[in-house]
């Protein structure tokens, strides 16, 4: 018989070298490596059971944060204008005519009724005389008429007045049997023409002819006189000469203005806005016009809210009025007006950007307790100023609202277990970098 050992020599010689055979020797003979490993990592598992699982880590979430505070917050209404003078007058003249001459220049500031031109006005001066003469002349003849009437209506009375005497005394006579009865009749035949005579002069027709002929005189010589005023051109405005398209000897063409005058002290500029906007807008509400590239906002107020929609684009057009000093807005540009609808002195102010509106138009903001925990609480919310808005309830002020951030935070589904990390707000130069 062999000996183990000698077996055990015979096995390592003809037994392959491939890792799943491969074993150590014990007194009985090999173990294969396969059992080993098994074994081996049975006892590890076992081992592992015996011990502690490690504690998972909370998140970390970077945040900025805002502050609620009580203080004043306004409803303002922004919207782009045009503006426009205040007044303005582009004068054309009502008769055709060359200009004789200008007294102004563009530029040039003007009073009300100030003579800005003339118009050639040979032919009308020809035609204002020739009326004045022929009110003149109609003048005359019924101030001799007036005289004429007035002696007639005079005899006419003296007449009846004695007619009437003479018929008294035929009467008085006719009864004491001193005249006949056709004295007396014949008396009154007199009596009667005479006050019809008197009625006629009351009447006073020829008068009233000489009186028309008078009215109509006087009203060929006043449109004379208007067609010789129309040919001097002068303000109807205080302002400043903006355009004088022509010069002296040309003839404007019918329509035409020779000369516009806009009074540029203070300046209109005019906006659209929704109806929505203008139903928080009435006149005297204050405002400010700014114009890109002119420097700070002008203070103004609004003198018009349109009491009807614009039919082509529904909008309501808004009239904001400022002072012009200097003449520094110029009418024609584009502007910026704001216009404040509403203020309230004493309210809950926060970020908007802090604000959480929910599918269902729910709005909420994320506020950090003094451990920087989030929790989240329902606001309701007022007027917005630009980047701040109003919060009528929910929040009591001096809380610390989240900004950035507030989003990802409440898509988690329990905030409390994360870990807060409050990051300053960038400064303005560098997000220009990050940009």
């Amino acid at each position: 018989m062999l000996k183990n050992t000698d077996m055990i020599m015979d096995k390592t010689k003809t037994a392959p070298r491939d890792s799943r055979f491969y074993g150590i020797a014990n007194h009985t003979g090999w173990w294969p490596g396969g059992l080993m490993g098994i074994a081996l990592v049975a006892g590890l598992l076992f081992s592992g059971c015996g011990a502690k699982e490690a504690p998972e880590e909370a998140p970390t979430v970077t945040v900025q944060v805002g502050a609620a505070e009580n203080e004043a917050i306004q409803l303002k209404i922004s919207a782009d204008a045009t503006l426009y003078p205040r007044d303005q007058a582009a004068i054309v003249p009502k008769v055709s005519a060359p200009v004789k001459k200008f007294y102004v220049n563009r530029g040039s500031r003007v009073k009300a009724g100030q003579l800005l031109a003339e118009l050639e006005n040979r032919d009308l001066t020809g035609a204002q005389q020739k009326s004045q003469g022929g009110y003149q002349q109609a003048q005359a003849t019924y101030d001799m008429q007036v005289q004429k009437v007035a002696q007639d209506l005079k005899l006419a009375k003296q007449t009846m007045d004695a007619q009437q005497r003479i018929y008294d005394s035929r009467q008085a006579l006719y009864k004491e049997g001193a005249v006949s009865a056709k004295d007396v009749e014949d008396a009154g035949i007199a009596l009667t023409q005479a006050r019809n005579a008197y009625d006629l002069a009351q009447k006073q027709s020829d008068l009233k002819v000489a009186e028309a002929q008078l009215l109509a005189a006087k009203g060929d010589t006043a449109s004379a006189e208007a067609q010789l005023s129309y040919s001097r051109i002068v303000s109807p405005i205080n302002g400043v000469v903006t355009d004088r398209p022509f010069y002296a000897g040309e003839t404007a063409p019918s329509g035409s203005p020779i000369i516009t005058v806009m009074d540029l002290s203070q300046v209109i500029a005019r906006a659209h806005i929704s109806q929505e906007d203008a139903s928080h807008l009435k006149a005297g509400d204050e405002a400010t016009i700014s114009v890109p590239g002119q420097g700070a906002a002008v203070k103004a107020k609004v003198t018009l809210v349109s009491p009807a929609l614009d039919p082509n684009s529904t909008t309501v057009e808004v009239w904001v009025q400022a002072a012009n000093s200097g003449g520094r807005l110029k009418p024609g540009v584009s502007a910026r007006v704001t216009m404040i609808g509403e203020t309230v002195p004493h309210a809950i102010v926060a970020p908007v950007a802090a604000l959480l509106t929910s599918t269902d138009g729910v709005t909420s903001m994320i506020v950090l307790d003094t451990d920087n925990k989030p929790h989240k609480k329902k606001v309701k919310v007022g007027i917005r100023d630009a980047g701040d808005v109003q919060i009528t309830d929910g929040l009591q002020g001096g809380e610390r609202v989240v900004t950035v951030g507030a989003f990802e935070l409440d898509k988690l589904d329990d905030m409390s277990k994360v870990v807060i990390q409050v990051q300053a707000p960038k400064m303005p130069e560098e997000e220009e970098e990050d940009q």
